[in-house]
């Protein structure tokens, strides 16, 4: 990777908040950058460039990318686009912003994926380690594009969570840790197969060394082969039982077991809930409790972190009935997870834009606590097909439309769980928008009581 790029010609592709965060990164630089998006200039809106920066809009212009020294794509930018496919033939590097943010980097790495609970264990690490007083960044996939650190470049600490599609544009990334949480399907609307999916999230570790440390889900067996003949460090959890040395659950206590010391933590002092949660929480612990951070530091700051918008939220309850937020379930695994931590018969809703992977695990968990589904969507046809027979099921044409149905459905001692399963791309901006709105619904209900 150069030292600098002065008058490099650049050309970034996606104008996102990542893309735009590279324009400038670049154009600081000093290197001639143009910004390319698929996406007419309406569609993409205000942009947050510098005066000058040549924008390539409604398409990827052949002559621009055949002229270009680097092309750095943002996340959500495949690299088999054919603009980008054809730079890559030519021999043009073609790098992600992951990989173009590490270059600029000094401070050592915590890097997290999996396909649950990257944003509630990134967040929570960057908590500990900043209460522990180490000066910390935290963003990546999160929210703050990682090649924002690069702007500073004092930290102590960069935790940054990372997912599949930023990883398949890297060479040279290497984290200090490595975190894999789980492996579900997912974003097979992006990978042709399962697979790949899996190879993409592998990639985190192709580049560590015996002085890293990769931590893994003991539980999942599709994490463990991904590290064979792996020579850095491999500390495990499980939620299944204590482990001779790594982290367990057993007997409601969370167990830290390592180099012949033993530390228990009880996991009823945690204030999100659910087994899933405990794996995020023991997920985090293990970093800070290697570089000696106090025990009671990590363990209070776990103690009192009440998780993420749009993750399992209880918004309210309302005559008996608590309804949940669970915006950031975009996929199968995490509505079975969400469906795992609730009591009782639940009230489900569920779809938006199908990712293309396989709603059979859903089966079970369907049948055994969902009392009502409640499909939304453009994938409520094909869930419907998949799912509808196994419990009470009707459409609505509105989030705010199925949350009056699940109303009039749930009664009192009832949950009803927004988990859509799907992204949120057929009716809202993001996850964020989405879980907004269902908020606000849920929220009306009550003031409406009221009057």
């Amino acid at each position: 990777m150069p030292e600098n790029f002065k008058n490099m010609r650049v050309v970034v592709v996606g104008a996102g908040s990542t893309g735009q965060s590279l324009v400038r990164y670049f154009h600081r630089r000093g290197a001639e950058v143009a910004l390319s998006d698929s996406r007419s200039a309406e569609r993409v809106g205000p942009l947050s460039v510098p005066p000058g920066v040549h924008l390539d809009m409604g398409g990827h212009t052949d002559a621009l990318f055949d002229s270009a020294q680097l092309v750095a794509i943002s996340p959500g930018v495949p690299l088999s686009i054919p603009a980008v496919a054809a730079a890559r033939d030519r021999g043009i590097p073609v790098w992600g912003e992951i990989e173009i943010a590490y270059g600029d980097l000094n401070a050592p790495i915590i890097a997290v994926t999996g396909t649950n609970g990257k944003s509630t264990t990134t967040t929570l690490l960057g908590e500990i380690f900043r209460t522990w007083g180490r000066k910390t960044f935290v963003g990546g996939n999160l929210g703050i594009p990682l090649i924002e650190a690069a702007e500073e470049n004092s930290w102590d600490w960069i935790v940054a969570e990372i997912s599949s599609f930023q990883l398949e544009a890297i060479r040279d990334f290497r984290p200090r840790y490595a975190l894999l949480l789980n492996i579900s399907e997912d974003h097979l609307d992006r990978y042709s197969c399962m697979d790949e999916y899996i190879a993409a999230k592998g990639r985190m570790f192709e580049n560590l060394t015996e002085n890293d440390v990769a931590v893994l889900n003991a539980d999942d067996p599709r994490v463990l082969p991904l590290v064979d003949g792996l020579s850095a460090q491999k500390v495990l959890f499980s939620s299944r039982g204590a482990l001779s040395e790594g982290m367990g659950f057993s007997n409601r206590e969370i167990i830290w077991r390592h180099a012949g010391r033993e530390m228990r933590f009880p996991a009823d002092q945690l204030r999100i809930k659910g087994i899933h949660n405990v794996e995020n929480v023991m997920a985090a612990l293990i970093p800070p409790l290697l570089e000696g951070c106090p025990e009671e530091v990590a363990w209070r700051v776990a103690c009192e972190f009440n998780g993420l918008e749009h993750r399992m939220v209880p918004v309210r309850t309302l005559d008996g009935t608590t309804w949940y937020n669970d915006s950031k379930g975009t996929n199968v695994g995490s509505v079975i997870k969400g469906l795992e931590g609730l009591a009782g018969q639940v009230t489900l809703i569920a779809g938006g834009k199908d990712k293309g992977g396989d709603y059979a695990p859903l089966i079970d968990p369907v049948r055994e606590r969902v009392a009502h589904l409640i499909l939304i969507g453009q994938a409520a046809e094909r869930m419907d097909r998949e799912l509808g027979t196994l419990t009470h099921t009707v459409h609505a044409h509105s989030l705010e439309d199925a949350v009056r149905l699940a109303r009039e459905l749930t009664p009192p001692g009832g949950s009803v769980l927004f988990s859509p399963g799907c992204s949120s791309f057929d009716m809202f901006r993001n996850f964020s928008e989405r879980g907004d709105v269902y908020t606000r619904a849920v929220r009306s209900l009550q003031e409406r009581e009221a009057h």
